[in-house]
């Protein structure tokens, strides 16, 4: 059986020419008409592949490597074995990236899943919804009523869109997403399996009625060129909107609570945790597994290392890990005296035979 391919094949390439396009210097002129078939990683290349180098964990598999050609930085350029051809490059994954998105533009933003270039004919329509021109509906979509779409979006099959939802232009929303109660501007990327809008987890615990669910009659709110990954999360406010700011590049599995304010440009891993009435500044990244706890304010440009809980304020340019999260100078010296102790205790023969 044929090996599959998903997205379009690149086209053959020569070295002068990748090295034109990547802005890299080909060290060896004499190279220049070798030709480049396609990208991959250093331990699965042949000799039409370009590949690059740019971190010495991946040394071996630079020694091993059967590309032919990588792109390298002057730094470790004297460690590329003689029959790899070298693109001098200060910033080798970048100028990859680079050639990559050139290459394959095609996945860079979902594209429709059955070919569909209008309305699917087994898609629901509301009489009321307003589509603009070139809106893609895929099969099985149901649009709800006064539902609006701005020109460009790709709705994908089986994605239900709930009574008086906007959505703007040039916008994918990926397969099985369901959205209610939510405003989403341009260029936005939501991934397949979605839940966007649901009322958030609103109750008085414990009462002498049982738990007393608190209405959420909040909205969120997605500003443009958000990305959304894969099955994550987004409750909709209680009573002020839950908000992500433009530009902030959200990965799979996310849970956001209602009220929740993030800024721009914010980078969220994995299988975050974010409970409700945060107040997450711009240009903030925070690690896989992040749990945070409500009502605390994370300064514009902090980092929290991953699998950490945060149960405090953290400043502006603060850099925070650990459990409970603590700046990591102070996380990494308690850390280091633990393990002193610990050393210093299997030292002593006054501790043997305790359990």
């Amino acid at each position: 059986m044929a090996q599959p391919t998903f997205f379009r094949k690149p086209p053959a390439s020569t070295l002068a020419d990748i090295a034109a396009l990547t802005k890299a210097q080909l060290v060896d002129p004499v190279r220049g008409d070798h030709v480049i078939t396609g990208l991959a990683s250093l331990d699965e290349a042949g000799p039409m592949h370009l590949a690059f180098f740019d971190n010495l964990k991946y040394a071996d598999e630079l020694k091993a490597t059967k590309a032919g050609a990588c792109l390298v930085s002057p730094r470790f350029e004297a460690q590329v074995p003689a029959h790899v051809a070298v693109l001098r490059a200060a910033q080798p994954f970048r100028a990859f990236v680079g050639i990559a998105r050139e290459w394959h533009g095609d996945a860079l933003r979902p594209q429709s899943w059955f070919g569909n270039d209008g309305i699917a004919p087994s898609a629901i329509i509301d009489p009321s919804a307003r589509l603009e021109d070139d809106v893609i509906v895929e099969p099985l979509t149901v649009i709800g009523p006064d539902v609006e779409i701005g020109s460009g979006t790709v709705i994908g099959a089986g994605v239900v869109l709930g009574p008086g939802v906007k959505i703007g232009r040039d916008c994918n929303v990926g397969a099985r997403t369901a959205i209610q109660c939510a405003l989403i501007g341009n260029n936005v990327l939501i991934h397949p399996g979605c839940s966007i809008g649901q009322d958030g987890y609103g109750f008085i615990f414990f009462g002498p009625e049982g738990h007393l669910k608190v209405p959420q009659t909040g909205r969120v709110l997605i500003q443009n060129n958000v990305e959304v990954g894969a099955g994550t999360t987004i409750d909709r406010g209680s009573l002020r909107d839950t908000v992500i700011g433009e530009g902030t590049k959200i990965d799979n599995q996310v849970q956001i609570g209602h009220n929740v304010t993030i800024g721009r440009n914010c980078l969220l891993a994995a299988q975050i945790g974010l409970a409700g009435s945060l107040t997450i500044g711009d240009n903030v990244a925070l690690g896989a597994k992040v749990g945070i706890n409500n009502h605390l304010k994370i300064g514009d440009g902090a980092q929290v290392t991953a699998m950490s809980g945060v149960k405090d304020d953290i400043p502006p340019n603060g850099r925070w890990g650990g459990f409970f999260a603590k700046p990591t100078k102070q996380w990494f010296k308690e850390i280091i005296a633990v393990e002193r102790l610990v050393r210093d205790s299997k030292a002593d023969p006054k501790d043997e035979g305790r359990e």
